[in-house]
Formats: structure tokens, C-alpha cells, sequence
């Protein structure tokens, strides 16, 4: 039995959701997402296709749009399409279940219809028809496909393919790979090939996959190490991780983390309530998942370009999820690390290495019986917020003005979440 995978992408998937529910025809529609009241510089998350026929790239800026164009700017809402991509993995498994089922991003998932192809009496392209067209007739939304004989081809076919389709659908294995993909370019439209690779590759003398492919092996190892096994599977056409191998995988190491971008310059003291608030939204979210950590991060990065980040970690002599201690922990960071007289931009955070909290170990410096009266504290605050929203309980850092907490707990990966419209 030949396997079979398929991709499903959602077209411009944020601006279609906003489309529908204007009432507008998402392919035809000028509609940029775009938080307006961030700034004038803000990005666009999403465009209708029909802007980007107009020459207008994807992820620009609200000012790179031409000034003469009658478009609508919709506010992201991002709590509206995590509610749509759950009706999406809704239709998905009316077909597989979900073992079958990897959800790759919030508007891209592959489906392995290996051993669904025969109990529909249907070929992997008539499959992908009907339920592209369930995604239409249920949602308003169109969809993309790519379909392969394993997940690599099947997301090259979607990337660089299905586009130009008249049906959105596109197929490949290894031979017509070789016909069709060997000659093209560039490089950086195929998956998991970056610029930095491309220019390292380049460099060699490779300018597409056939190039990769007779290039010598011994060489592409010494040059890229174990990255060479990827490029010499994928210049061939071959892929051997599998639907189980994604499900059944397990990180060593896993870590906490929050980041973000400031919507404007902030200064030396300013940036440092940001951190107190992300140490505290941190401990938080250790103490949810049941996580202690023994070494945190922290990246500060700079308004002016000619300043490069700076990064610094620190061990603690405990491991622990105490807010009291990371707190004291980040703040220490920080103002060794942080440059003082430079505007600050971003910053993020991070608990590295987290272990389960039966590996908490006490410090001699704070009292155990505080540690603990300090978890309960977190716990009973992560209660409220879960029932009544995470504004219910707000320390007082985060009535400043320079602090955010407020604004970012209403949102969702950092944008607005957004109503009904």
C-alpha cells in the first residue's frame, strides 16, 4: 500500500475568517488584520488574496499599503479563530481520527488518509475535494492541499504547487518531484531550507534539489553536519518520519517562556516593571503545570539597531516555581545585563530545563513554610483568573504606567482577542 498525506491550508486564513463574517467574498474582498491603535508602523497579520494580486506582500506594514486603496482594516481577533480552527479539526475528524490528524499551525494540519482511501472508494485528490468543499459550504472558507506519498512531499506540494492549481490541489512522489521541483528556485520555497542555508548552499555551487542531490555526500556532511541528512533525503524526495514517529515524539528538555515586542521605547526603569510583570505571569504559569526550574533566561533587545541584544541566565541554588524568588532572580538579571542609557524594544524570559514539582527543593534563604504559603497564594490566584478572567487579581506594578499586564492579559499570542463583530 502506497501511503498517502495530505496537507490542508486555509487561504489567508485571518482575513478570510474577517470576511465571512462581514458577509464579504474572501477572494475578492480588500481587507487587511491589522491592530491600527498599536501604530502607524504596526504589521499586517493577514491580507485577502485579492490585495496580494495587487502586489502587496503579506506581513507588510500599514503604511506600505498604497494610500489610494479602499480597504477595510479589521482588529486581529484571535479568540474568533481559534474557535474556527476548532470547527476546522471538527470537519477533519468527521474523515480521520485524530491519531491520523497533526496539527501543524493554526490554519494548517496534515491528515494521513493512507488507510481511509479504500473504505471511501475515493483517490486522495477526490477525498481532498469534499472536504475542502465541507470547509467552504460549512465555514465560507477556501482551502489549499497538498497531497504526498510522505509528509515532506505533500507540504512541498501544498508550498509551491496547489497555489498555481485551478483546484487548489497538488500531487506529488518522488519521481514527478524530481520532474517537476529538481530545476526550481529558489531554495528558501522549499520547507526547512532558510536563508542561511540557502546561502551556505549557494556558496557551494548548489542553486536548486537536483544540485543537492548529485552534490558529493562526504562533502555536504563536512559542511553541514547532521543537517546534510535532511538535504540529501529531501533533494531526493524522501521523508521517513511518520504520522506515529510526530505523535509518540517527546522533548528532553522542555522549558517556560514569555516574550514581547513594546509598542514603543521604553527606558531603563520602565523595561524593568515589564520583567517583574512576565516573572510573576511565569511563576503563574509554572505553578498551572506543576513545573519548577533551577535556570532562567533573559533577553533584552534594543530600539537602536547599532546596539546588539543582550542575553544573560543565572542557576539558582534551588529549583523551585516561587514568584518571590524568580522575581528577585530576574530583577538581579536584569540589572546586570541591561544596558542603561539605551531605549529597550523587546524582552523575554524563560525557565529552562523544567522539571516535575516533586524535584522542588527548598532554599536556605526563604523560610519552606513561606514557599509554601507563596504556592497556595498562586494557586488560589490562578483559580480566580481561570473562572473570572485574568484581570480578576492584578498587583499593583501593573497599575503603572509603564506596566501591560493589564492589555496583554486580554490578549491571546500577543493580539487583541477580540468580539463579535
Amino acid at each position: 500500500m502506497i501511503n498517502q498525506f495530505m496537507i490542508i491550508d486555509l487561504k489567508s486564513f485571518y482575513a478570510s475568517v474577517e470576511c465571512v463574517d462581514r458577509g464579504l467574498d474572501p477572494m475578492t474582498a480588500l481587507l487587511a488584520v491589522a491592530d491600527k491603535e498599536r501604530s502607524k508602523g504596526t504589521i499586517c497579520l493577514a491580507i485577502t488574496p485579492a490585495m496580494k494580486a495587487l502586489g502587496i506582500k503579506n506581513r507588510c506594514r500599514i503604511y506600505e499599503i498604497p494610500k489610494h486603496l479602499d480597504y477595510i482594516v479589521a482588529p486581529p481577533r484571535m479568540k474568533r479563530y481559534v474557535d474556527i480552527s476548532a470547527d476546522i479539526y471538527g470537519i477533519y475528524l468527521s474523515y480521520v481520527a485524530k491519531e491520523d490528524i497533526h496539527v501543524y499551525s493554526i490554519d494548517e494540519s496534515f491528515l494521513d488518509v493512507t488507510n481511509y482511501l479504500g473504505m471511501y472508494s475515493l483517490s486522495a485528490h477526490d477525498l481532498a475535494l469534499r472536504i475542502m468543499g465541507d470547509i467552504r459550504d460549512k465555514l465560507g472558507l477556501r482551502a489549499t492541499c497538498g497531497i504526498g506519498t510522505n509528509l515532506y512531499l505533500a507540504k512541498v506540494a501544498l508550498d509551491i504547487l496547489a497555489k498555481h492549481s485551478p483546484d487548489f490541489i497538488a500531487e506529488l512522489d518522488e519521481e514527478s518531484f524530481k520532474q517537476k521541483l529538481w530545476t526550481h528556485k529558489p531554495l528558501t520555497d522549499f520547507w526547512r531550507i532558510g536563508p542561511g542555508t540557502q546561502r551556505r548552499l549557494n556558496s557551494l555551487g548548489m542553486y536548486t534539489q537536483g544540485d543537492i542531490a548529485i552534490f558529493p555526500e562526504k562533502l555536504l556532511y563536512k559542511n553541514f553536519g547532521v543537517l546534510a541528512e535532511y538535504l540529501i533525503d529531501h533533494a531526493w524526495g524522501r521523508e521517513p518520519c511518520t504520522m506515529q514517529e510526530i505523535k509518540n515524539y517527546r522533548s528532553r528538555s522542555k522549558s517556560l517562556s514569555c516574550g514581547q515586542v513594546l509598542m514603543r521605547d521604553y527606558n531603563f526603569d520602565e523595561a524593568l516593571i515589564i520583567v517583574k510583570e512576565m516573572a510573576d505571569e511565569l511563576s503563574l504559569d509554572m505553578v498551572a503545570a506543576h513545573v519548577v526550574s533551577s535556570n532562567l533566561s533573559l533577553y533584552v533587545g534594543y530600539s537602536a539597531e547599532t546596539f546588539p541584544s543582550t542575553g544573560a541566565s543565572t542557576n539558582l541554588q534551588v529549583t523551585t516555581n516561587s514568584y518571590r524568588i524568580l522575581m528577585d532572580a530576574y530583577t538581579k538579571l536584569y540589572l546586570r545585563s541591561t544596558l542603561r542609557n539605551v531605549p529597550i524594544r523587546r524582552v523575554g524570559i524563560s525557565a529552562n530545563s523544567v522539571l516535575d514539582e516533586c524535584f522542588e527543593q527548598y532554599s536556605f534563604f526563604v523560610d519552606p513554610e513561606i514557599m509554601e504559603k507563596d504556592r497556595k497564594i498562586t494557586q488560589s490566584v490562578n483559580e480566580i483568573k481561570a473562572r473570572y478572567g485574568k484581570n480578576a487579581i492584578l498587583k499593583g506594578m501593573d497599575l503603572l504606567d509603564a506596566g501591560n499586564a493589564i492589555e496583554r492579559n486580554a490578549q491571546i499570542g500577543g493580539h487583541k482577542a477580540g468580539s463579535i463583530i
